[in-house]
């Protein structure tokens, strides 16, 4: 499996949020962010795979359709829903 560049995941992951209208939250909105996955009933993994918008999207829509926002920490982003973990990573 090809490396992916980490710096053009997280780009081209912007450019679909601001293309979908979907609220995102980094390091310049918060002050501190902590997320633990084992708290999570369900902790669900999308991997990013260069070429595939689909999964993004997919992602993405999610946020959208649960009217929530996407949280990025360090180079994944997180939509957290009650129990429920939503995890995209490259």
């Amino acid at each position: 499996m090809p490396k992916i560049d980490k710096e053009a995941f997280i780009k081209r992951v912007y450019v679909l949020v601001n293309e979908m209208k979907v609220p995102l939250i980094d390091a310049k909105t918060y002050h501190r962010c902590v997320i633990v996955p084992n708290r999570a009933t369900v902790h669900i993994t999308f991997k990013y795979q260069e070429g595939e918008d689909s999964r993004v999207k997919g992602f993405l829509g999610l946020a959208d359709y649960y009217h929530t926002v996407v949280i990025k920490m360090k180079d994944a982003f997180y939509i957290p829903i009650g129990s429920i973990l939503f995890e995209l990573t490259c």
